[in-house]
């Protein structure tokens, strides 16, 4: 399981990740972005640009699937819990729902040590305890490099909570995560 946060600054280099993503890869990747409550499908529009992977915004108890892509809807937390993602009217947590923390919390109760978080740019905390919990249950925290995101608070903030994540230019992070869908098999989810 891969899960992707982002905030301000990341729309960009969500795009540039999902297009060099391998054609054909057997794990489930979560997205959560902060997007406003009456956000429009622009953005669905833009990520599903061409050569980009299937990308979809789940409904509340959908089942998950290997190889697919899930963008929190807005105004929804997105959880996963076991095999199915629910979707929550809970509160805003650092002002945002969807909510990075949120989702990577659920990730590493679900999946721990068969996950991987990514962090990019932003201009709120959210996304660092949510590091912290994907980092105790023994998943993987790569952030991306605070000096080349347009907002660095979301960075700086996951790297004080998990100062041994893996910091990353966006460049590396693509690599990373090709290797990885490339290299490893299918998640049992």
């Amino acid at each position: 399981m891969i899960c992707i946060g982002g905030s301000r600054g990341s729309i960009g280099i969500l795009h540039e990740i999902l297009g060099n993503l391998p054609s054909n890869f057997e794990v489930t990747i979560a997205i959560a972005l902060h997007r406003h409550r009456e956000s429009n499908d622009t953005l669905m529009r833009l990520l599903r640009s061409r050569g980009m992977p299937a990308i979809v915004e789940p409904y509340d108890k959908d089942i998950l699937s290997n190889g697919a892509v899930y963008l929190a809807p807005p105004d929804y937390h997105m959880i996963l819990d076991g095999k199915s993602i629910c979707l929550s009217s809970d509160p805003p947590e650092h002002h945002a729902r969807p909510s990075i923390d949120v989702l990577f919390a659920s990730v590493a109760r679900e999946f721990g040590r068969r996950s991987v978080g990514v962090i990019l740019s932003g201009a709120s905390k959210d996304g660092a305890f949510g590091a912290l919990q994907l980092h105790n249950h023994g998943g993987r925290v790569i952030v991306q490099n605070p000096e080349t995101a347009k907002a660095s608070t979301m960075p700086k903030a996951a790297i004080r909570k998990v100062p041994s994540a893996e910091v990353m230019n966006v460049a590396q992070i693509i690599e990373c995560l090709q290797t990885l869908l490339t290299q490893e098999g299918p998640v049992d989810v």
